[in-house]
């Protein structure tokens, strides 16, 4: 016998997407705060954006470093515009500056290009990917003769005063990071006019990122998480590593509370007012993820919580 599901408010399902754009704080009370999420080289996306597209996601997690977002952008052609299924302003697009292109003079070019391959005329959210910036060019991974990267010594915060000018031409609503540790945000914000709004990080029970979340969290960022579920496929996982999904206290929980392992560490991370950003093209799942803002209106007791972390 399955224990019933404790109702929650719907608050704990809006997703506050926060951005400080010329002095003006937008929020953006969104009922998904889940993302169609792309990874490079995964097959069906254009696809997958348009299921999702279809079944009530609203934010689409792109980057460069991805290598698809000219499919997303043809996705985007066939169903989001003024007199199709999804209107431009109901859509929240996320991008990313990659490491390539840390250069100042290289970040406008970088977003412009995310623009014409997304097909949209600005970003709602445009991130640098990593603190560290590599080798100048066209080669998303230079190396050197040994195997090891090629890095450029660009300081990131010349970077960030580049993105900030993008925020001034109207190109992106709101800038970020991705993969910056507490030390480097607060760096960042020692010069920022626009203040990020939004860190991207690895974040699940594995690698739960409890004191950069709280450090987030006093300093008006929004955190969100990507491989919330601990990216079970990932190609250099070794096979003698723990899969989060088959965790003995996760699948307890989601036999009590008759729901999916998964559902249960979205609905964690939500409680702990993160974003999640599930990647899947595997409509079953697309549609199961979403449904952890309406169907699984459950709240974790504290202690099952803890226990998860």
């Amino acid at each position: 016998m399955t224990e019933q599901l404790p109702h929650a408010s719907c608050a704990f399902f809006l997703i506050l997407i926060i951005a400080v754009c010329q002095g003006k704080q937008i929020i953006e009370d969104k009922d998904n705060f889940l993302d169609a999420s792309t990874l490079v080289n995964l097959p069906g996306v254009k696809e997958a954006v348009k299921y999702a597209l279809s079944v009530g996601y609203r934010h689409i997690d792109c980057a460069t470093a991805y290598s698809n977002e000219a499919e997303i952008g043809e996705a985007f052609l066939e169903i989001v515009g003024a007199d199709k299924a999804v209107k431009r302003e109901e859509l929240f697009v996320t991008s990313k500056l990659w490491n390539t292109k840390h250069h100042p003079e290289d970040v406008e070019p970088a977003l412009k290009q995310s623009l014409e391959d997304l097909k949209v005329d600005y970003l709602d959210l445009y991130l640098m990917h990593w603190p560290h910036a590599f080798e100048r060019g066209g080669n998303l991974f230079p190396k050197n003769p040994d195997g090891t990267m090629r890095y450029d010594y660009t300081d990131y915060k010349e970077t960030w005063k580049a993105m900030e000018k993008l925020v001034a031409k109207g190109l992106v609503k709101a800038i970020g990071l991705s993969n910056f540790n507490s030390r480097q945000i607060d760096d960042v914000l020692s010069v920022a006019s626009v203040k990020p709004a939004v860190l991207q990080v690895e974040c699940h029970p594995y690698l739960a990122q409890n004191e950069l979340i709280a450090h987030c969290h006093q300093r008006g960022l929004v955190v969100t998480a990507y491989s919330p579920l601990g990216s079970p496929d990932r190609m250099w996982k070794h096979p003698d590593e723990p899969v989060l999904l088959e965790e003995p206290g996760i699948k307890k929980l989601a036999e009590r509370y008759s729901k999916s392992p998964a559902q249960i560490l979205l609905r964690w991370q939500v409680q702990r007012k993160v974003v999640v950003i599930p990647k899947s093209v595997t409509p079953a799942r697309i549609l199961q993820n979403l449904q952890v803002s309406g169907a699984l209106c459950l709240v974790l007791q504290k202690q099952r919580v803890n226990s998860i972390d």
